[in-house]
């Protein structure tokens, strides 16, 4: 692989009807390093995603993942994390079959069962901790063993670009402590680099090494303290937002959501 950066994002915008989710978008991410994705709900946090995964088109400029432009078959070695939402009850699937269908889950047919294919399984159940509830039915989990076992299957092909799409949502927080602790063990383990999606930085405050926020069709990209600040996502916002210091928490007061804000924005970002 010729090209050392796993992900280089160059003059990109992304209309979406008439608005203009975001534009002029430069982001270089290096091997190993942690990238936070914050801002509203509308923002086009997802949408990011979806555009390095190929799924959505830009309006302008270009993303190279992993050395090559992006495009519709995707990319096997740029692993993806989905929003936590609960498996229905009823699924069938053992939480090794979810853990699975990272492995082999790519191929065509039906899964031919390979030597090495349930010694992988074996591993990536074994690295998020999951030899307990792993052949139980999946649906009967917590969110948090759910939880695990999708990181399991990110991990499947040991990916060099792990793209996490609010990983955390609704999770206590042990499991969150847990999954933020499973992705910075891959990144460091491997090198691999990290886009994670979150609307509250406190669970990777500690592990975070640039945030890229993203509000109202504007951005601001930089060190965590060079961004939570009152000023900087004042300024972003162009209305009054504070950041607070609770504890080793941090609170942002104030930020306008851009859907009407059915919540508080305390304690999100």
């Amino acid at each position: 692989m010729t090209d050392a950066a796993p992900l280089k994002i160059r003059g990109a915008g992304l209309h979406r009807e008439d608005r203009e989710l975001w534009s002029g978008l430069d982001l270089t991410v290096e091997p190993g390093e942690l990238i936070a994705v914050l801002g509203p709900s509308g923002s086009g946090k997802t949408t990011l995603l979806r555009a390095i995964l190929g799924l959505e088109q830009l309006s302008t400029g270009t993303i190279t993942a992993l050395g090559e432009p992006v495009h519709r078959k995707g990319n096997r070695r740029i692993g993806y994390i989905p929003q936590q939402r609960p498996l229905p009850r009823e699924t069938a699937l053992r939480g090794r079959d979810l853990v699975r269908l990272g492995v082999d889950g790519h191929r065509f047919g039906p899964p031919l069962p390979r030597r090495g294919d349930a010694r992988r399984v074996d591993e990536l159940i074994a690295a998020v901790g999951a030899q307990d509830f792993a052949d139980r039915p999946v649906g009967l989990l917590s969110g948090g063993e759910q939880q695990r076992l999708r990181v399991g299957q990110a991990l499947a092909d040991d990916p060099r670009l792990l793209l996490c799409d609010e990983p955390l949502t609704s999770l206590d927080l042990a499991n969150q402590r847990a999954v933020v602790n499973l992705i910075d063990r891959h990144r460091k383990n491997t090198g691999a680099a990290v886009l994670l999606v979150t609307h509250d930085i406190n669970p990777v405050l500690g592990k975070v090494d640039r945030i890229l926020y993203l509000a109202g069709g504007r951005f601001t990209l930089g060190k965590p303290k060079d961004v939570l600040t009152s000023q900087v996502l004042t300024d972003l916002y162009g209305a009054p937002v504070f950041v607070l210091r609770a504890g080793d928490r941090l609170v942002v007061v104030g930020a306008p959501d851009a859907e009407a804000s059915h919540h508080h924005h305390e304690g999100h970002l």
